[in-house]
């Protein structure tokens, strides 16, 4: 059976094992798709054994259930950094830049490309996640209405992506009402 870290006394001060297996798992996400995903594959690419995967995760279920959340901790962690000390449309503006550099930088985003239809199907769970973490960066009557179309407008390059980050970046600005020179 599969117990937290905290569980496990042997495992609980070795997360980045468990930090590697999950950006290993995106790679291969990003090369194979979450149908095809091989857990041997996995472990190749974050150079630990299958038997130390599986210490972790006990199958490819738990792996993608922790995955997910590591994805999100990811992106509340970069935004939290990236407008760290930052006010107004300063840090507005610092995590719409982060949102471009996250993009294009992930490499899960090429998931999209393989297994199209469940990537939808996980958007669906991950936009208000997205939107939440955004919106509390934007304060006042429309923050919300700025929030969930800054995201949709970052879905939509995440689905059909552009090598123009200087137009997503002035399209997520406009979402988010910031004006530049």
């Amino acid at each position: 059976m599969n117990h937290p870290a905290s569980e496990r006394p042997e495992l609980a001060e070795d997360t980045s094992t468990r930090n590697r297996i999950l950006a290993a798992t995106a790679e291969v996400l990003g090369r194979h798709g979450q149908t095809k995903l091989s857990l041997s594959e996995v472990a190749l690419q974050a150079g630990v054994s299958r038997p130390t995967l599986y210490r972790w995760f006990a199958d490819k279920a738990a792996l993608l259930e922790a995955f997910g959340i590591y994805e999100r901790e990811m992106f509340e962690t970069g935004i939290a950094k990236a407008t760290a000390g930052l006010r107004g449309n300063e840090r507005v503006d610092a995590a719409m830049q982060f949102i471009v550099a996250y993009q294009r930088s992930y490499s899960g985003v090429r998931v999209v490309d393989i297994e199209p239809e469940v990537v939808i199907a996980r958007l669906g769970h991950i936009i208000p996640d997205m939107r939440a973490q955004l919106e509390k960066l934007l304060p006042g009557p429309n923050g919300a209405v700025k929030a969930a179309t800054a995201i949709r407008v970052a879905v939509s390059h995440y689905i059909v992506r552009s090598d123009d980050d200087d137009q997503f970046l002035a399209q997520l600005r406009h979402a988010v009402g910031i004006k530049t020179g």
